[in-house]
Parts: C-alpha cells; sequence; structure tokens
C-alpha cells in the first residue's frame, strides 16, 4: 500500500502546485515511492530502510583502476563502461568519478596521457598495476557483483517491463491530473482512493 490517508487529521502546508493539504501530501508520497522504483533503490535495497551504497570504501577506486588497466580511458567512457558492466542498470556519477581519477593520479596508480581532446585520458603506471595484482580477488569480486546486476537488469527488462509501463503510464497520468489548476483536493482525494484500490488488488492477486 502507499501509505494515502482519506480524512480528518491537520492540513500540512507545502510550497508548489502539490502542496494542496493532506491529500497534496499523498500524491508527494505516491510520485516519491514511484521515482524511488524508477531508479532502481528497491532493486538492491531488499526490504526497508535505505539500501547499500554501491561502492564502499576504496572499491571504486579498484573498478575504476581495472577498467583503465585494460585500456586508457577518460571520465566519461568509464561511466559508459560501468553502465555496460551492469547493462544499464548502474552508473557512477561524475561527481564521484572525477575525484576519484585525481586520488588515484595522485596515488600514482594511473598517470594523464597525451590526448588530442580536451578530456584528460588515463592509463595505469606500473605501481597501478602491481595494485591490481595485489587486489586481484577484490577486483574480481566487483566486478562480478556489476555483472550480476546486469545479468539481472537483463531478466527484468523481459518479464517485469509491462509492469514498468504501466506504472510510467500511472505516474505521468497522476502528475498531469493532480497538477492542473482545478484539481481540488476532492479530486486529490479521490486519485489517492482509486490507486488504493488498484494497490489492494494486487495485494490480492493469487
Amino acid at each position: 500500500m502507499f501509505g494515502f490517508s482519506h480524512g480528518g487529521g491537520g492540513r500540512h502546508h507545502h510550497h508548489g502546485t502539490r502542496g494542496r493539504g493532506e491529500a497534496g501530501l499523498d500524491v508527494e508520497r505516491f510520485f516519491h515511492w514511484v521515482e524511488r522504483l524508477n531508479d532502481g533503490e528497491h532493486r538492491r535495497g531488499g526490504g526497508g530502510g535505505r539500501s547499500r551504497r554501491m561502492f564502499d570504501g576504496g572499491e571504486l577506486r579498484l573498478v575504476l583502476l581495472h577498467l583503465i588497466a585494460q585500456e586508457p580511458r577518460h571520465g566519461y567512457e568509464l561511466i559508459k563502461a560501468v553502465e555496460t558492466l551492469t547493462g544499464g542498470a548502474y552508473a557512477p556519477s561524475p561527481g564521484v568519478v572525477y575525484p576519484t581519477l585525481t586520488l588515484l593520479d595522485e596515488m600514482e596508480l594511473i598517470a594523464e596521457q597525451a590526448s588530442a581532446g580536451a578530456r584528460k585520458r588515463f592509463a595505469a603506471t606500473d605501481a597501478g598495476t602491481a595494485h591490481l595484482s595485489e587486489q586481484a580477488a577484490t577486483v574480481a569480486a566487483l566486478v562480478a557483483r556489476l555483472e550480476a546486476m546486469g545479468a539481472q537488469r537483463a531478466r527484468g527488462d523481459g518479464e517485469g517491463a509491462p509492469v514498468r509501463r504501466a506504472m510510467h503510464n500511472l505516474r505521468h497520468a497522476v502528475g498531469d491530473r493532480a497538477m492542473r489548476a482545478d484539481a481540488t483536493p476532492e479530486i486529490l482525494h479521490e486519485i489517492a482512493a482509486l490507486i488504493d484500490e488498484v494497490a489492494q488488488k494486487v495485494e490480492r492477486l493469487k
């Protein structure tokens, strides 16, 4: 269930067109739930609470160093390489990748290569290659984790595509109707009631 309420209680005030009393808060919760689903947080989280980060500690450094040792790459190429490994399920952000490259460079595990373009392309140094050899088991486990995510994504693309399409349509239908000027609190309560009704029917499926 999405946790929508249908009456009573104090009103919550929000800025913007979504904040229309308690009903507006209900729709915002639904939007947040769908956005989390689309972002794949439930895919990795498993159960309640915040999902685990993709990489901890120096794991991202090892993954990027491994990819650079395969062939010289710049930041964008590394992001795309990780995304390819996961079948599009995950890609590290530039805000994480580029500082990590700077750190690897300062650790003398990679070195900038001469490049015709404006982007900095890096290659692994002898020290970087030696470091990868020392951490070979960890690197293999990290790559296996990324590839497993890609395999899971491939299975989901086939089996879950109709549900994702329907959720996409529902999200946009709710958003379009809730953002219209005539979206009164009563209409928003009705939208929430319809979503709750569908959720109950889904829960009763056998």
